[in-house]
């Protein structure tokens, strides 16, 4: 969310950020919170003059009493209620129009950084590097979870009459080397420095608002029926929920948190996409990492986080890009933000295995973190967030790259002491 006074100081300049975004629909929206921020002023102004006048007023009650002009009193007595009324009037008109430029202004989109290419949507996206040699070996790959059947490691169809497409059964060796994903993950981010945190796995509607835009609120929360509570589409929501209404110490920053957690999520809109697999569904568990920084550092930290998600997957060979995130596929609130891929040797190409973003001030000016220096000074942090693992979408990738033509699946030496020391899953049926 931006700064009233940045829209009302730079409105071309949010208006073209808007047109960079491919949403010329919102560009009314600027020139309509420009004139209810106008009105809102006046109105405070036109109170404050009303208040003080009653004051003044009042005061003049009790001389005229004391001299006896009672008449003249009881005038004043009808001025100030008729002042009272207006108050009342401006104050109901006061509550409206904030409570609409909050919305507007929950609806502009954060001004992105200048580096961001500038595309309509995910095809626009730019590859930024590559990490590792992606194979396509001379044997075929199955599907993902052909070869997860292969290790009676998966059950679908009993998961659908259980809860429904989208859901699934892990079993066996796969369940388990999702767990060890997990967990090495945890320690791999422990290891870099980042304390370790699970965090409530329900989120009020306060912080949901918070943490993302409306759009992608319809597109991915399940609310709790009857209570005020959302499913968390990724820990990310209450890890940085954790900070709210919460002034921090500038010595005290920056707050570097990797949480584990189940993640629920609606894929509205996401039809077609791989769907009878595991690749987009509605409940998986996820590693991730949030920053709470100062404003000049989280272009460093930004850097550092995507790293860190690269490293991981490499450690366990597979091979990996970076792709900037064009402007028209920034979420509204994101400043910049890059995907990670990792190589899909079946499909032979890459697919997305997370996510990192600089939200700017964005989140902390919605949940109001705030900072005071050493100065006394007083100002939004910065937020960020980063994917370190999510499975089973990881597992995608760590099956087809480690699979041998025997059927076996290598298990990279840093999953050793996780899987037991096992070194190697070998299939219980042929497909």
């Amino acid at each position: 969310m931006l700064d009233i006074k940045f829209v009302r100081e730079n409105p071309e300049v949010v208006k073209e950020n808007i047109r960079k975004k491919f949403q010329d629909q919102k560009l009314p929206l600027v020139d309509e919170v420009l004139e209810l921020d106008k009105e809102n002023r006046a109105i405070k102004q036109e109170v404050e003059a009303l208040r003080a006048e009653r004051n003044k007023l009042s005061k003049q009650i009790g001389a005229l009493m004391g001299k006896g002009e009672k008449e003249e009193a009881e005038k004043v007595k009808a001025q100030i209620a008729a002042e009272a009324e207006r108050v009342e009037v401006l104050s109901a008109r006061e509550k409206e129009v904030e409570e609409r430029i909050k919305v507007i202004m929950m609806t502009i989109p954060n001004i992105i950084d200048p580096s961001v290419p500038i595309g309509k949507d995910d095809s626009e996206n730019v590859e930024v590097e590559r990490f590792g040699e992606p194979v396509v070996p001379d044997f075929e790959i199955p599907y993902h979870t052909d070869i997860m059947e292969t290790f009676d490691g998966i059950d679908l169809e009993s998961a659908r009459k259980v809860a429904g497409n989208g859901f699934y059964y892990l079993m066996g060796d796969i369940a388990r080397l999702h767990s060890a994903v997990l967990a090495y993950a945890r320690d791999f981010m422990i290891g870099r420095g980042f304390k370790y945190c699970i965090p409530p796995f329900m989120i009020r509607s306060n912080v949901v608002t918070g943490v993302m835009s409306f759009a992608e609120m319809d597109a991915m929360m399940y609310k709790i029926e009857g209570e005020d509570l959302y499913l968390i589409g990724t820990s990310e929501h209450s890890m940085i929920g954790k900070f709210i209404d919460s002034m921090n110490k500038e010595e005290d920053l920056p707050q570097t948190l990797t949480s584990y957690s189940p993640c629920f999520r609606k894929e509205k809109g996401a039809h077609g996409i791989e769907e009878r697999g595991v690749y987009r569904i509605h409940q998986f568990e996820k590693q991730e990492m949030i920053v709470v920084c100062k404003p000049e550092e989280s272009p460093m930290w930004y850097d550092k986080l995507w790293q860190n998600t690269v490293d991981l997957f490499r450690s366990m060979d597979i091979p990996v890009r970076t792709l900037e995130c064009c402007s028209g596929d920034l979420a509204d609130l994101k400043v910049k933000s890059v995907d990670v891929e990792a190589w899909s040797p079946r499909q032979k190409k890459y697919f997305e295995v997370g996510s990192c973003s600089n939200l700017g001030d964005a989140q902390a000016r919605r949940l109001n973190i705030r900072v005071q220096g050493a100065d006394g000074k007083k100002y939004f942090a910065h937020t960020l967030n980063n994917t370190v693992a999510a499975p089973p979408r990881m597992l995608i990738a760590f099956l087809e790259n480690n699979l041998q033509a025997d059927g076996t699946v290598n298990i990279p030496e840093v999953l050793w002491p996780y899987m037991g020391g096992t070194k190697k899953l070998i299939p219980s049926k042929k497909k």
